[in-house]
Parts: C-alpha cells; sequence; structure tokens
C-alpha cells in the first residue's frame, strides 16, 4: 500500500472488492503489561497456541468497512473458538485513525500486541528504525510464509534494521489482501469499435487510436488531485523500462536514476497521448471520483485504474465490464503491472506475547483465511490464483493478480521512493500532462528529489 492512500482513490479499507455491509463492535484497547522493550527476534519461537496459556492480545486494525469488516470478525470468531486461551482484545479504527494515533501508541509503555502498519517509509520505516516492530523472519521460517507468498509481495514489508533501505531486509509484516494496477475495457464499445481486448501494447495503442477516430473518449482520466496520473505513468513506464529498475527507483535504490532513455520513452509516449486527444478535453482539472464514475455511465473505452475500483466499476456496468494486465511488448512478455498490498500486520517490539502475536497473525493470513477474504469480496494477497469465483470482472482481477506476482512482476508504486516524492511525482506529471514542462525537464525534477534523499540516506 503506496503512503499516499490517502488520496488515492484507494478506500483506506483497501482493495475492497464487494460492499458487505456489517454492524462492527470493537473490543475495548488494552493490554498485558510488556517487558522491558526490543526489537529482536526471539532465538526460538513456539508456534503452539493452544500450548501458551492464557494470554490476550490487544490487535489494532482498520478493517472497518463491509467485506473487510467481515472477514475481520469472521476470522477472529474461529481463532478464538480454536484457541480459547488467547483472548483478543479489537481495536477498529479508519486508516486516518490508525495513522493518526498508532505512533504515538508504539512509543508508549503499553502499545498493542498486534498492528497494521503502513508499509511506507514514514510509517513502517521509522518504526523499524525506531526499534518498535519485531522481525519476522524466525517466524516466517516456522510458519512457512516465504513459500506461501511469492518474494514480490514479502518485499513490500522489509526494511534494513537501521529504516534506511525499504524493499529488503527483515520481514517486518504480512498483508491479507493485494491490490494491481491493470487496464478496465468496456466490453459493449470494444465490439461497436470492432476490437478485442488488446494483447501487445502496440495494440492497445491502435485500440485508442481507433476509439479517437469514432468520437470516443479514449483513455479516461481526471488528474485533477494529481496522483492519479502517476498510476497511467506507471504503466506506459513499465513497457519500457525493466521492471527491476522500476523497484530499484521505487523503493529509493542508490545509484538508480530518473533521467534514463527508457524513462525518457514513457513520459514522450504519455505526453504524446495528449497530443493525440486520447484523454478527455480538461482531463488534468477532473476530480479522480468523476472520472471514473464516468468511465462507469459508458464514457471511455478503456480505464488505467487499481482492483479497488471493482466493485463500484462492476456494479455500473455488469458484464460489459472487463479487466486486464497491462499488454506487454509482445503477447507472450512477462507481465509488469503496478501495485501493491494492504496494510501488513505487524508485531511490536514490546509485545510481551510475540508466539501469540506471530500465531494469530499466520491464522488471519492462512490459506483457509484466503479462502474467507475471497467469500466476503476481498483480494486474497497470496493463492489468489487457487480461488473459486464467479466467472466475471472479479474472475479476471483474481487471474491477473495471481498471474502478476506468481511471476514476480509486481512493481511498486512509484511514490514510495522518497517521503516526498508522492508530491514531487504528482506535481511534475501535471506539468508534463500540460505540457508546462517537456520529457527531459519532467525527469529532472523527479531526479531531483530522487538523488537529494537517496544520496542523504
Amino acid at each position: 500500500m503506496t503512503p499516499s492512500t490517502r488520496r488515492t482513490g484507494r478506500t483506506p479499507a483497501i482493495a475492497l472488492l464487494a460492499a458487505a455491509a456489517l454492524a462492527l463492535t470493537a473490543c475495548a484497547p488494552g493490554s498485558s503489561a510488556p517487558p522491558a522493550p526490543g526489537s529482536q527476534a526471539p532465538s526460538a519461537v513456539r508456534t503452539d497456541a493452544a500450548a501458551l496459556g492464557d494470554v490476550t492480545l490487544t490487535v489494532w486494525d482498520q478493517e472497518v468497512r463491509g467485506g473487510q469488516a467481515a472477514q475481520m470478525k469472521q476470522l477472529n470468531d474461529a481463532f478464538q473458538a480454536k484457541y480459547p486461551n488467547i483472548k483478543l482484545n479489537r481495536v477498529s479504527r479508519s486508516f486516518d485513525d490508525l495513522n493518526t494515533t498508532l505512533r504515538l501508541a508504539l512509543s508508549g509503555n503499553e502499545p498493542p500486541d498486534v498492528v497494521e502498519a503502513n508499509n511506507g517509509r514514514s510509517s513502517m520505516g521509522a518504526f523499524v528504525k525506531a526499534g518498535q516492530l519485531l522481525p519476522l523472519d524466525a517466524y516466517a521460517d516456522a510458519y512457512g510464509w516465504k513459500q506461501r507468498y511469492p518474494e514480490s509481495v514479502l518485499r513490500y514489508s522489509r526494511y534494513s534494521a537501521d529504516g534506511k533501505s525499504f524493499g529488503e531486509g527483515n520481514l517486518y509484516g504480512l498483508p491479507q489482501v493485494g491490490e494491481v494496477v491493470g487496464v478496465f475495457y468496456n466490453k459493449a464499445k470494444l465490439t461497436k469499435l470492432g476490437l478485442q481486448p488488446p494483447k501487445t501494447w502496440a495494440d492497445f495503442e491502435t485500440a485508442l487510436g481507433t476509439a479517437k477516430t469514432a468520437g470516443e473518449v479514449p483513455l479516461q482520466l481526471g488528474n485533477l488531485d494529481k496522483w492519479p496520473a502517476i498510476h497511467v505513468f506507471g504503466t506506459v513506464q513499465g513497457r519500457h523500462v525493466p521492471a527491476e529498475q522500476i523497484s530499484a527507483l521505487a523503493f529509493g535504490r542508490k545509484g538508480a536514476s530518473w533521467t534514463t532513455p527508457e524513462n525518457t520513452a514513457a513520459a514522450e509516449q504519455l505526453v504524446g497521448w495528449v497530443g493525440k486527444g486520447y484523454f478527455a478535453k480538461g482531463f488534468n482539472g477532473q476530480g479522480y471520483d468523476p472520472s471514473w464514475q464516468a468511465f462507469g455511465k459508458g464514457e471511455g473505452v478503456f480505464l488505467i485504474a487499481g482492483t479497488w475500483l471493482l466493485a463500484d466499476l462492476e456494479k455500473a456496468l455488469g458484464d460489459d465490464l472487463g479487466f486486464m494486465l497491462p499488454p506487454g511488448v509482445s503477447a507472450d512478455a512477462a507481465p509488469v503491472a503496478t501495485g501493491g498490498t494492504g496494510l501488513p500486520f505487524a508485531i511490536t517490539a514490546k509485545s510481551p506475547h510475540p508466539d501469540a502475536a506471530a500465531a494469530y497473525v499466520n491464522f488471519i493470513t492462512s490459506a483457509d483465511a484466503m479462502k474467507v477474504l475471497t467469500s466476503t469480496g476481498n483480494l486474497p494477497v497470496a493463492e489468489t490464483g487457487e480461488q473459486s469465483v464467479q466467472a466475471g470482472p472479479q474472475q479476471d482481477v483474481f487471474t491477473a493478480f495471481g498471474t502478476v506476482t506468481g511471476k514476480d512482476g509486481l512493481v511498486p508504486y512509484l511514490d514510495y521512493a522518497t517521503p516526498t516524492f508522492a508530491d514531487t511525482l504528482g506535481a511534475a506529471l501535471q506539468d508534463l500532462l500540460a505540457e508546462k514542462a517537456t520529457p527531459q525537464e519532467f525527469l529532472a525534477t523527479l531526479e531531483k528529489d530522487y538523488k537529494t534523499f537517496t544520496e542523504s540516506n
């Protein structure tokens, strides 16, 4: 999950794929008195939760909406039924409230045992640097997490012990849900235009041109909020720049650079779409919600966006909605798509019950848990391809996510790069798309922010 989720239009509940109303009763906060603080994983772990004695775990999460609230209640009830010796004190907060209160809670003497921590540098990275989260590698080995979760997913919760390096190092959390940016399309409009879903990037560009000639809006976009174009640029970038270079840039690696011929080609292609009229007039001044809502009303042939819009768009377009991974340069090219995970569940360094906390995290991210997530309308981050879902847009999404993660083609959100990169990149893209900056000037702006951070980090 990108640090800028509060602005991206992804609901704070992350990747909710179906609406399900549920009255939620949160348990009262509180935890057993913690021992002296520390941030080292135990030398030996115990995985028999039933043998841990009477334990009280305080869990802070932000699973407060619809299907996410439903899956959490169902899994918590099942966990306590299986392990009656472990009592759960659940504190559910909105995404914004959790972000506001978690930093203070982790610095206190009685933090929660298990928390959902935003995996960006300003949250999880800062908590790791302060020694407030427990490295989970010993538990990952004991429970087999590294076999169930592809590394392309686990790296979103990896940091070096000093919190400086993101995407590598120790494992500090485990997510439940996933998200990927792909191409939504209107099946009815493609049929009317005599087109099939594009199998190559050249086919996609040809389809944009055909739609424009026919008087349609080829590609729906509303960029008033500045961040939406980040997802569009990231998609274009993935057709020009090798995945490992995108990952290096997004994770803020030293030695990576934005001012390369490949990134220049991506920027040139994106701004070229403006000149060809592939976006609706005034797109830079249109809001994100009005844009995807217009697509849901039949205005536009394609929409580059994330899976968090599935429920709303499927409700609007029904069987006319399709979803696919961004096509590659060739039909058999390895998949590359921007994406990430929901907030990872982490264990606090001061928790007096790390073994019980790890057993809980394992339970709510297990293979059985992934089935519960599916049944409550969420996108499970692991074993996605093994889930049974009804044919249609949801199956398209599950297949796409399972494919891209299974082939390690998921690349990080670009605004992970530096603590200030979301603002820098969003503003620079607005200027590029308004043709106020050349592709070279656009990339030079990004390079300045990037180098300032990486050289001082």
